[in-house]
C-alpha cells in the first residue's frame, strides 16, 4: 500500500514539473512594466491579508475567544 502511495505522489511531481517546465518554456512577449507592478502588489496584499489574519487568530487565542462556553 505504501509503494502505491509513493508510486502515485512521485508520478503527480513528474506531472507538476513536466507541465511548469512546459509552461515556462512557451514563447511570446515579454512581461510589461505593469505586469511586474501587478503582480509585486498582488502579492504584497497577499502577505499583508495573511499577516493580518494570523495576527488575529494569535490574539483570538491568547484572550481565551476560542475556548468552548461555561454554563452557570
Amino acid at each position: 500500500m505504501r509503494m502505491l502511495l509513493l508510486i502515485l505522489l512521485l508520478g503527480m511531481l513528474a506531472a507538476v514539473g513536466y507541465f511548469a517546465y512546459s509552461a515556462m518554456s512557451v514563447g511570446g512577449d515579454p512581461i510589461p512594466t505593469e505586469g511586474y507592478v501587478a503582480l509585486a502588489l498582488g502579492a504584497g496584499f497577499s502577505v499583508v491579508v495573511g499577516i493580518g489574519l494570523m495576527m488575529l487568530l494569535f490574539l483570538s487565542s491568547r484572550r481565551g475567544y476560542d475556548e468552548p462556553p461555561h454554563f452557570k
